[in-house]
């Protein structure tokens, strides 16, 4: 069942008091720019204006909307307490006994603070809706689609994060404009869901739980240093990195699903796509978001997302959109210190730009320029080449897969390539240094 309105509204206002270190100077009274949804006037001012009938609709279910509004000043209630310990044990020291807790249990960190014990402890609360076996089947089907499409994509799923200003503040501050520390930041998000499709991997002591650890304390910490460094102004923005904003990473994959279902006229997913669904709830819960915002059916996905959009003001500044999407498409994925590196790194570039356009731009090029990607003949040619094989690939692996003799050596197959793939981005640290943060761009009110 949902959580109640009034209980939502009463633990973003215990922030406050469980966590002042963090919260104690803000004031959740106050709504933010940033956040809209409460009339039909809002829809031309939001991310969904250009889905107006979708946005009507969405208005009315008032439960929704206001459930968009309560997560939009929500945080991580586990993780936020233990970043906020930088103070007391430094940086250092909080991702160390993070780590030990993950490879080792919490009961064999030394002097363990029992903000890390919850924090553990409420990632060991596997909920009653999880199936296990149906999260190993999910991996197993999504394995296939990140060996062959992910070194291929990643930038231009990135991307999709940094058109709104108001969302992409945050990566802005920590110094994301820079070529290194996007191509950092790509690799880590890279890192998290290849993992997370490993047999195993998301089970208590395998590395997807680790990294999604890793990933929380990351966004904890970002948030506790952009709000105790006056960095951050919450009448404008809310608060950093609420659990909203974590959404459009986390469920993508939910969202392109259910699109597709719901095109095709069906309501219900098939034995194959509920198990991907269900991969991607429980990595999410792992990952710290509410099951409010884990719908289970096609409908309920797609309503959320857009509800999401809805209630997100439109933005797209130069200053920190336009800055963070330069240093996506001009970081160094790939080795291209030989010819075939640069082929490769040049067919990737085009791919990346041509996926944007077609998955976040309603495949408009028009709309893709607006956000300063600009696809050239040459980029549709290079991606039409690379998506023939990409095809191909896929399909095979498809019959494979449907073959008893060879599926698992397919299967075996698919999981070398993913470690492979792991293995050329190197090590994902999952960290964030407060004192590479940038100053808050100066912005221009809304309109």
């Amino acid at each position: 069942m949902p959580t109640p309105i009034a209980e939502l509204r009463r633990r973003i206002e215990a922030q406050k008091t469980d966590n002042p270190a963090m919260y104690g100077a803000v004031d959740f009274a106050i709504h933010p720019e940033r956040l809209l949804g409460a009339s039909v006037d809002d829809i031309a001012r939001s991310e969904l204006r250009g889905h107006p009938g979708v946005a009507a609709r969405l208005l009315d279910d008032r439960d929704l909307m206001d459930r968009m509004a309560a997560y939009t000043m929500m945080g991580d209630a586990v993780a936020d307490p233990y970043a906020a310990l930088i103070p007391q044990h430094g940086f250092k020291r909080l991702v160390d006994m993070l780590v030990e807790a993950c490879d080792n249990g919490v009961d064999k960190v030394d002097g363990a603070p029992a903000e890390l014990v919850a924090f553990i402890r409420a990632m060991e609360a596997t909920p009653a809706w999880v199936d296990m076996k149906l999260v190993e089947e999910g991996a197993r089907l999504q394995r296939v689609a990140f060996a062959n499409f992910a070194p291929w994509a990643i930038r231009g799923a990135f991307i999709a994060t940094f058109m709104n200003k108001y969302a992409a503040l945050p990566m802005a501050l920590t110094g994301t404009l820079s070529n290194k520390t996007a191509a950092r930041r790509i690799k880590e998000t890279a890192t998290f869901f290849g993992t997370s499709v490993l047999p195993g991997a998301l089970g208590r002591f395998g590395p997807g739980f680790k990294a999604a650890a890793m990933v929380r304390l990351m966004h904890s910490m970002v948030r506790f240093n952009v709000l105790s460094r006056g960095r951050w102004d919450q009448k404008v923005y809310g608060i950093p990195i609420p659990q909203v904003d974590q959404m459009p990473a986390g469920l993508i994959s939910d969202f392109l699903i259910s699109s597709k279902v719901l095109k095709e006229g069906r309501e219900d997913f098939t034995p194959e796509e509920r198990a991907q669904i269900e991969l991607s709830r429980y990595r999410c819960f792992l990952l710290g978001l509410p099951e409010d915002l884990l719908a289970e059916s096609p409908r309920g996905i797609v309503d959320a997302w857009n509800a999401r959009a809805l209630s997100l003001r439109s933005g797209f500044d130069e200053a920190t959109c336009g800055g963070l999407l330069r240093a996506t498409m001009e970081a160094d994925l790939a080795d291209t210190s030989t010819p075939a590196g640069k082929v490769r790194d040049r067919l990737e570039r085009s791919f990346a730009k041509v996926y944007f356009m077609q998955n976040f731009c309603d495949g408009s090029e028009a709309i893709a320029a607006g956000f300063g990607v600009r696809i050239r003949p040459i980029d549709k040619m290079r991606a039409a080449a690379v998506g023939l094989t990409l095809m191909g690939q896929v399909q095979a692996y498809g019959v494979a897969a449907k073959t008893p003799i060879v599926r698992h050596l397919a299967d075996r197959r698919l999981v070398g390539k993913v470690r492979s793939y792991l293995g050329s981005l190197g090590h994902a640290e999952f960290t964030t240094d407060a004192a590479k943060y940038k100053p808050a761009p100066e912005l221009k009110p809304a309109a």
